[in-house]
């Protein structure tokens, strides 16, 4: 019979023209499109990287301590994505009583006319996030996917309805494409 062991080892591979570095809790990954970041702490984990490869060791084998390396392991695929090919969600202006304008002013994307309103709503640009308007499709671009992905999250929000029947009152702003999906 043989023992099992008391530690783990996971690696993944990181491509040739992208470069990890370890600075304390934070795992930092530069790619062509730019460079991106995210704290990944756990004391009962060690990283490093090594020979082109991140290698994540456990001291122990638990289930809990799995799902942490799998979820480190899955952030830092988001994070080499993001440095190598960046995300892009893309969003449709709807409108179909009163014509809304978009535009995006000092780090907030403004909506105007909305439901007739007199005063503007505004959406947060999170930092590192690109956005253009032409016409009526809203593009958002950047390297962090939670970035992309919480301001056009924040975009959407600002455009809620409530108190009307959403299957007449079908105004706002809603993601189409969302980092390589199309919903």
């Amino acid at each position: 019979m043989s023992k099992k062991s008391t530690s783990k080892t996971s690696e993944l591979k990181i491509p040739e023209n992208v470069e990890v570095r370890i600075q304390g809790d934070n795992v930092i990954v530069k790619g062509p499109k730019g460079e991106t970041g995210k704290k990944l702490a756990d004391p009962k984990l060690g990283m490093q990287v090594k020979d082109g490869k991140f290698i994540i060791t456990n001291k122990k084998i638990s289930r809990s301590q799995k799902r942490v390396v799998n979820s480190f392991i899955s952030h830092l695929k988001n994070l080499i994505r993001g440095a190598t090919e960046g995300y892009v969600y893309k969003m449709k202006i709807c409108s179909t009583h009163f014509p809304i304008s978009a535009s995006v002013e000092s780090g907030e994307v403004v909506i105007k006319n909305f439901f007739g309103e007199k005063v503007p709503r505004k959406a947060r640009i999170l930092s590192g996030v690109q956005v253009t308007i032409d016409k009526d499709i809203i593009t958002l671009e950047g390297t962090n996917k939670e970035d992309v992905g919480q301001t056009a999250a924040n975009i959407e929000q600002i455009c809620r309805i409530t108190n009307r029947d959403r299957r007449i009152f079908q105004d706002g702003c809603w993601i189409t494409h969302k980092a390589g999906k199309e919903i």
